[in-house]
C-alpha cells in the first residue's frame, strides 16, 4: 500500500514525517535546490540521518548519506506512561552524543578538505586535476598552491545540492543504494554510480 507523505514545512526543503520513498526521491531529484556558495545553510538539520544529492547545473554527480547510525529521533524518558522527543541540541546526560547528521557530511564537502572526505577526494580527482596548467602543477609542487583550496573554490563555484532527511540511517542508506543504482530519472550519479542497475522512476 503506497503511504502518501505528510509534510512538515521548514524554512528550506520538505522533511518528511511519513512518507514512501517515492517522495523522497522527488525531493532529491526536483526538490528545492541550494547552492554550495550559500554554506553554511540553517536549513540542513544537524542531528538527522538523511541523503543528499549534489549537482552540476542539471546534471547529477553525487549521492551520499549521513547519520547510519541514528535509528530514531531520540526520546527521553519522564514517566513510564509518557515520552517526549527532546530539542535537537539537547541530550540526555546518561546517553551518548548524538551521532553527526546531515549538516556535519556537506559542511565537510563544503569545506573541500580530501582528508577523510571521498566525495572531495573525487572532485579533485576528476574535476580539478585535469584542468590543471603547467604552472599551476608546478606551484602545488612547490607548496605554494593548495589542492584543498581549488576543490573547495570548484565545490562552492559551481555545485549545487537538494536533501531530505529521514527517519534513521537504515531508510537513509537504503535510498542511497536506490539513487546509485539509477533509479532518478537523470540516470545514475556520475561520480559514484552503482554497478547494479534500477528501473528509473523520478
Amino acid at each position: 500500500m503506497v503511504r502518501w507523505p505528510h509534510w512538515r514545512q521548514g524554512s528550506g526543503s520538505l522533511s518528511m514525517v511519513e512518507s514512501g520513498d517515492g517522495a523522497h526521491l522527488r525531493a532529491l531529484s526536483s526538490g528545492e535546490l541550494f547552492k554550495f556558495s550559500d554554506w553554511p545553510n540553517e536549513a540542513v538539520p544537524k542531528r538527522e540521518a538523511g541523503v543528499y544529492t549534489v549537482w552540476r547545473d542539471d546534471k547529477l554527480i553525487y549521492v551520499g548519506m549521513s547519520g547510519q547510525k541514528i535509528k530514531s529521533p531520540k526520546l527521553h524518558s519522564v514517566s513510564q506512561s509518557q515520552q517526549v522527543a527532546l530539542p535537537e541540541d539537547v541530550v540526555p546526560p546518561d546517553e551518548p552524543k548524538l551521532v553527526a547528521g546531515l549538516f556535519s557530511r556537506l559542511n565537510s564537502h563544503a569545506s573541500g578538505r580530501r582528508s577523510g572526505d571521498q566525495f572531495c577526494v573525487y572532485v579533485c580527482d576528476r574535476f580539478v586535476v585535469p584542468q590543471l596548467t603547467s604552472m599551476e602543477q608546478q606551484e602545488i609542487g612547490q607548496g605554494t598552491l593548495s589542492l584543498d583550496g581549488l576543490t573547495r573554490e570548484f565545490i562552492r563555484g559551481r555545485l549545487s545540492y537538494r536533501f531530505v532527511a529521514t527517519a534513521g540511517g537504515e531508510e537513509a542508506f537504503e535510498l542511497e543504494r536506490q539513487v546509485r543504482r539509477g533509479v532518478l530519472s537523470v540516470g545514475k550519479p556520475y561520480l559514484n554510480p552503482s554497478a547494479a542497475s534500477g528501473p528509473s522512476t523520478v
